[in-house]
């Protein structure tokens, strides 16, 4: 403990690191801070607004609620899966990607998912920009901008800071949370709300649905926020840490957005953000929880930023070979980043990003397969048996492009499209399902089988133990052995 300290206190604000490899020298941080990151994550507004929709689109309180739990638990179970791989690898989570498609073939799923956080960024700016407005009393445009400008600070900061809100963000929640459930208790009847029990499997299923696509959207990153942990942290603990923090905070979030909507008598859709305020009270109450909002956004659209950066940086590195960003590269790549989601929402604030959000649903069909795919590879097929140096190189282990993977990624997305219910594109046997989106457990079930199957006959050859870069503290000690790679 006391060396994890020392070492964070050593290291700069600034992250000097991007898509590299994680040295042993610069591990740091506990589990406790998988837990706030998360916790912090999801105590906020779009968690609500989540929630809320289980009611708004036909389902009572009870069995939403538990829907929901279900939910979270599965797609939970999925993300924390993913946050176990950051410790053992010291790597961002999709340049993994590179042993299931190739060091060329991971661009597939990766372009996808950058656009896919790209809306969930712009999503959350319009909501914060609302929270802002109401807060300084300028436009929704203008504090569209200052969230924009706080979210570009943080990224760039990096690992460290990101953590540090992430800590503040769950006090913050909590109290916040608490005390709205408090005045939600005093204001609202609940018991006559929970004794409302009509159960529909249409309207179950779309709980289950809406809190699994949830937890599972974190999966492509999650694992760039445990890279830094000690190589020797529990792969189980990592598990856990990660896992409990996402599921409570999501399901605290989401009860209470059930709980709003149910109250609402139809004025909650399309005036989330001051109705959640008004259930607090006015003046200065109302000032602290419009900033509680804001500042709750502030670490969730980090991430999406932060993660749609390491992407950008993945694509780039793995066709022109190793990459080191430079904090002014890093800047840059950021602004851009943040600058396209910003345009996107100042476009689309005023319809709430409708078809744009829809569009971004849509998308979470493209990197449920790559999920499957990831996690059958890592636990079941190599069991986290990795040549990390090898990532790096078109011509070695994993090749260019890697047809197994990528062929059963494109089957993966494929077998989803008749299950696919948004306002983008709706599938063929969506009705015969009741309306309900089904298409997350088509995406993660059959891949992860055919993957399992095919990739037990053709995988390619994978090593007898994890192999790491050899870091600089074991060439100094033993520079008679000085080579390319470390076994663990």
């Amino acid at each position: 403990m006391a060396v994890s300290s020392t070492r964070a206190s050593s290291k700069p604000l600034i992250e000097k690191r991007s898509i590299d490899y994680i040295p042993e020298a610069e591990r740091h941080g506990r589990l406790l801070s998988q837990f706030t990151l998360w916790m912090g994550a999801n105590l906020q507004i779009t968690a609500i607004v989540t929630g809320a929709l289980a009611v708004v689109l036909g389902g009572d309180v009870f069995w939403s609620l538990i829907g929901l739990l279900i939910g979270q638990l599965l797609g939970g179970g999925v993300m924390a899966l993913h946050a176990a791989q950051g410790p053992k690898l010291g790597l961002p989570q999709m340049i993994s990607s590179r042993v299931q498609f190739g060091v060329y073939g991971a661009a597939i799923p990766i372009v996808l998912v950058c656009l896919m956080y790209l809306g969930f960024t712009a999503t959350g700016t319009v909501l914060s920009g609302q929270a802002l407005g109401q807060l300084f009393g300028v436009s929704d445009s203008v504090g569209i901008l200052i969230f924009a400008s706080v979210i570009v600070l943080v990224t760039v900061l990096g690992y460290r800071v990101i953590h540090f809100i992430g800590r503040v963000a769950s006090i913050i929640g909590v109290i916040a949370f608490v005390y709205l459930f408090a005045r939600l208790m005093s204001q609202t009847d609940v018991g006559a709300l929970l004794q409302i029990r009509h159960f529909s499997w249409s309207s179950f299923l779309l709980a289950v649905s809406l809190a699994a696509s949830w937890q599972i959207a974190f999966g492509p990153y999650v694992a760039d926020y445990s890279r830094y942990l000690p190589s020797k942290t529990s792969s189980v603990k990592t598990f856990f840490a990660a896992g409990a923090g996402s599921v409570i905070g999501a399901q605290v979030a989401m009860i209470l957005g059930v709980f709003a909507a149910a109250s609402a008598n139809g004025q909650f859709a399309g005036h989330e953000v001051a109705y959640i305020v008004g259930l607090g009270g006015t003046g200065a109450t109302a000032a602290l929880l419009y900033f509680s909002i804001a500042f709750g956004k502030v670490t969730i659209s980090t991430l999406n930023s932060y993660g749609s950066f390491m992407c950008i940086a993945t694509i780039i590195s793995g066709f022109r070979g190793h990459l080191n960003v430079t904090r002014l590269q890093r800047l840059v790549f950021v602004l851009v980043i943040v600058g396209a989601a910003t345009l996107i929402a100042l476009l689309g604030q005023h319809s709430f990003l409708g078809a744009f959000k829809s569009f971004i649903l849509f998308l979470l069909a493209f990197f449920t397969p790559w999920s499957a795919i990831n996690l059958v590879d890592y636990y079941c097929i190599t069991r986290e048996r990795y040549d990390v140096p090898a990532l790096a190189d078109p011509n070695g282990r994993y090749g260019r492009w890697n047809a197994l993977g990528i062929s059963v990624y494109v089957l993966g997305v494929l077998v989803q499209l008749p299950f696919i219910a948004t306002k983008f594109y709706t599938g063929p046997l969506v009705e015969a399902m009741g309306g309900v989106d089904i298409s997350w457990i088509i995406g993660l079930v059959v891949p992860a089988g055919l993957y399992y199957v095919a990739a037990r006959k053709w995988h390619s050859a994978v090593p007898d133990q994890l192999i790491l870069p050899v870091e600089q503290d074991a060439v100094d000690a033993q520079p008679s052995r000085a080579g390319r790679i470390q076994a663990v």
